[in-house]
């Protein structure tokens, strides 16, 4: 964390804000979240940095919680249990009813991409904004994060213009919540674009919904990563 940190520093951020994953009843053959073990220890950190770093630059502690309809209980007695300076809202993994492992709705690996092919792109994606829609209404969030970079690495599944009125149903509930739109400039490295993609802040826009940068950084490098490219989208 100390060298995500330092990225902060280096990159001129005024703030470096951690949003480290929360997930509840995911049925998957890796853990890509924390436990919470990980996150007693991501707190005792991060205060630790917030203390040592304090007169350079803020750090704040978050969460990205992946939605789980089936265990929605499970994941807000969790959030309740600490106090979060930032809670973004996501949905990862997609449950099939064959009790086979979940849907990795951002996934690289072949064998994700090949059972959502075989579930069906556009059911997928019709599914997912629908979800969505509920884990605003549900979820004590204050962003929504990666609005549309589900299936970001299947070349025929995009999340365009045709799913435009579910697009809309997502930006209402984000404003009926008096949540924040992320702009996650992770999009410009994989497309050439922020998730989400323009046309979509547009419409976030037009409902005076506030918009956050967020760099979505994996590794210290990426810590601010093409926040400036943020100025010249078609806006």
């Amino acid at each position: 964390m100390e060298e995500y940190v330092r990225s902060g520093i280096t990159a001129e951020l005024s703030e470096i804000v951690f949003l480290e994953h929360m997930e509840a009843g995911v049925h998957y053959f890796e853990s890509t979240w924390l436990t919470e073990d990980d996150f007693d220890q991501y707190f005792a950190e991060g205060i630790r940095l917030r203390r040592k770093y304090r007169d350079t630059i803020k750090v704040s502690l978050g969460v990205e919680v992946g939605y789980s309809p089936s265990h929605k209980h499970e994941l807000l007695d969790r959030l309740a249990k600490r106090k979060w300076d930032r809670i973004g809202i996501s949905y990862h993994f997609m449950a099939r009813p064959n009790g086979a492992y979940h849907l990795n709705l951002l996934s690289r690996k072949q064998e994700n991409i090949a059972a959502i092919e075989k579930a069906g792109c556009k059911q997928v994606i019709q599914k997912y904004l629908a979800t969505l829609v509920e884990a605003i209404e549900v979820l004590p969030g204050t962003v929504l994060c990666h609005l549309d970079a589900a299936l970001r690495h299947l070349p025929d599944a995009h999340i365009d213009e045709a799913y435009l009125p579910q697009i809309k149903e997502v930006l209402q509930a984000v404003k009926e919540k008096g949540i924040a739109l992320e702009i996650n400039t992770a999009g410009f490295s994989n497309r050439g674009a922020p998730y989400p993609a323009p046309f979509i802040v547009q419409e976030a826009i037009k409902l005076s919904i506030p918009l956050l940068p967020g760099s979505d950084a994996h590794h210290p490098k990426d810590v601010g990563r093409n926040f400036k490219d943020i100025r010249s989208l078609p806006l």
